[in-house]
């Protein structure tokens, strides 16, 4: 039976149509009927709908009939946006093969050739489909050459369909049954299953999704997960095709769904192997590493603030957050409190869409409105005694007189661009301390850019700044290739005397007192007047590198005092300027929360 499974993940760039090809390949195999189908069928979440695109990778069980024989189809399909790659490389594991979509009005795009190296890396078998053939300016000959050029994929073995249509889906099937290779051979009879993904169901407790590689699951086992080294019961094993459909066991080579009755998302480690307790394997499969956090900011309830604000807003926002990490584990928070904002969560992230995404899910579902703080990247500080500590909040920096350094995340990243963008592109790599790697050439209209950067200076508007000045035809792909040290410093503001730890940050010795000064003039005109004179600072350890000054309001103290001796007048004077004083000592500065959304924005 293992002779008749394919498993295999559909990858793309972002909005080359893995979704749509996903719902024409459940529609040709008879899986849903045509009353049942809809667009998007297998993006379960609103807010996938609504922004057209995948975030969770979503497992699909389909049969299909070839030479005579039927064939198990297995696939997943997968999000195509830079943040999201670890969803793609987990998918990836647990497949023998992918079927890689081009748009043919576009031709191959960074996201395109990422997922294509992840595929080559774990040895897959490549399918290219030219997609959207049914388009006015589509040109699939020649994406078919891009694709030989760039990918070295023979440009005649590439299947050109319309995902919208229909057209050349039954040929892709017939392929996938012919080309991709079935399940490598068992090599032990021992049970080994892979967990490639887990959801949690608010009455099911987590759903497991899993991929037997050798043994097999039955409903009622007593299994053992070998890295986390706890024993559940399997209650529930099925598969998805694409609602739910139950099974009595699941063989090897076959991925479906587990339920053992596991309450938090947390007892289930993606990339851990399942085996029997009673009859354990000798060694697990090889699973994958954790998602690394990259991006962190700051969440407030937008109510509370300086006075302590409700405590109600903070236990809402704490239990809109605890239910969320139930359905996504690659985020990571951990409780802060500021002088400014009052109590909140210092939330780690994959990426800025991650981070977005989070932030309208947390509002949408949890109900909360939420105060961000500007985001941050994690620098790792060398201290003086030689070890390495992680930082993601400029507040948290030790001590200067404690590090001798600090060391940022540097990124490769892959540039796609129009031939006449490319020294505009390039003056933007320059500006934000681009290293330049290499130049491919891709056709006669784009080439490839090769770059190193360090990830603060890519994370705010580099991808907007790109597409403007590509006119929307550049695209790019990063990811992470270590940590680097540069004249790194932390900026702090000081308003009134006093620093506000909400509006440090760490940047290049360089752009220091740009920034800082950038920084006050947007401060100046947030925060209002007071009846005393307001001064703002920057500053560098003890050194001031700007200063801006918010004016005081002033009262007419000497209207009434008209004639009569000029002492009068200067007695009104020095007696405000008394009081202006004693203010001044004791007076706290009210600051909006505009000030910290000001942070966010960045102007060249």
């Amino acid at each position: 039976m293992a002779q008749q499974i394919r498993n295999f993940s559909i990858i793309a760039h972002i909005d080359h149509g893995k979704s749509t090809l996903a719902d024409r390949l459940l529609q040709s195999t008879r899986a849903v009927s045509e009353r049942e189908s809809r667009e998007q069928l297998l993006d379960s979440m609103d807010l996938e709908r609504e922004r057209g695109i995948t975030i969770k990778a979503s497992a699909v069980t389909v049969h299909h009939t070839c030479d005579g024989q039927e064939y198990m189809l297995n696939f997943i399909d997968t999000p195509g946006h830079v943040d999201f790659t670890y969803e793609v490389s987990r998918a990836l594991t647990a497949c023998e093969g992918a079927v890689l979509v081009v748009d043919s009005t576009q031709g191959v795009q960074a996201q395109t050739v990422a997922n294509a190296y992840l595929a080559v890396e774990q040895d897959l078998e490549l399918i290219p489909v030219i997609n959207k053939i049914d388009l006015p300016a589509a040109a699939p000959d020649e994406v078919a050459m891009e694709i030989e050029q760039v990918l070295g994929l023979p440009a005649e073995e590439a299947i050109s369909c319309s995902a919208k249509t229909g057209a050349g889906i039954h040929e892709l099937l017939d392929r996938i049954c012919r080309k991709l290779p079935p399940p490598r051979e068992q090599v032990t009879d021992k049970t080994r299953a892979l967990i490639f993904d887990s959801v949690y169901d608010d009455y099911r407790g987590v759903v497991v999704y899993v991929r037997v590689f050798d043994g097999k699951l039955t409903v009622g086992d007593k299994i053992r997960m070998m890295g986390a080294g706890r024993t559940w019961h399997v209650t529930e094993l099925g598969k998805y095709t694409p609602k739910a459909t139950k099974a009595q066991s699941l063989g090897p080579g076959e991925t479906g769904y587990m339920v053992a009755a596991i309450k938090t998302l947390a007892d289930v480690r993606v990339g851990d192997t399942i085996t029997i307790d009673a009859d354990p394997a000798a060694e697990p499969l090889p699973g994958y590493e954790e998602p690394k956090q990259m991006v962190f900011c700051d969440f407030y309830p937008a109510t509370s603030g300086a006075s302590g604000g409700k405590g109600s807003d903070f236990e809402t926002l704490r239990d809109a957050i605890e239910r969320l990490k139930l359905n996504d584990a690659s985020f990571t928070y951990a409780p802060v409190h500021s002088e400014a904002l009052g109590f909140g969560f210092r939330c780690g992230f994959l990426g800025l869409l991650h981070m977005d995404i989070i932030q309208e899910r947390l509002e949408r579902e949890g109900g909360v409105e939420i105060v961000q703080t500007a985001p941050t990247v994690s620098y790792q500080v060398k201290m003086t005694d030689g070890t390495l500590k992680d930082v993601t909040n400029p507040a948290d920096l030790p001590d200067p007189n404690y590090y001798e350094d600090i060391l940022e995340p540097i990124v490769k990243m892959e540039i796609i661009c129009p031939t006449d963008c490319i020294g505009d592109v390039m003056k933007l790599c320059g500006n934000r301390r681009g290293v330049y790697k290499s130049q491919q050439f891709l056709s006669d209209t784009r080439q490839i850019l090769d770059y190193h950067l360090p990830l603060a200076e890519i994370i705010y508007d580099f991808h907007d700044k790109l597409k403007s000045m590509t006119r929307g035809y550049g695209t790019m792909d990063y990811e992470i290739v270590g940590y680097h040290s540069d004249r790194l410093v932390k900026v702090d503001i000081l308003i009134n005397g006093d620093p506000v730890e909400a509006l440090a940050i760490i940047v290049h010795r360089e752009k220091a007192e740009q920034r800082g000064r950038m920084l006050l003039q947007k401060l100046r005109k947030q925060i209002p007047r007071h009846q005393f004179e307001i001064p703002l600072q920057a500053a560098i350890g003890g050194k001031i590198i700007a200063r801006e000054t918010i004016k005081s309001m002033r009262k007419n103290v000497t209207a009434k005092c008209y004639g009569g001796d000029v002492t009068r007048k200067r007695k009104l004077l020095e007696k405000q300027k008394e009081g202006k004083k004693r203010m001044k000592s004791i007076g706290s500065v009210e600051i909006p929360q505009e000030a910290f959304m000001a942070v966010l924005e960045q102007e060249e």
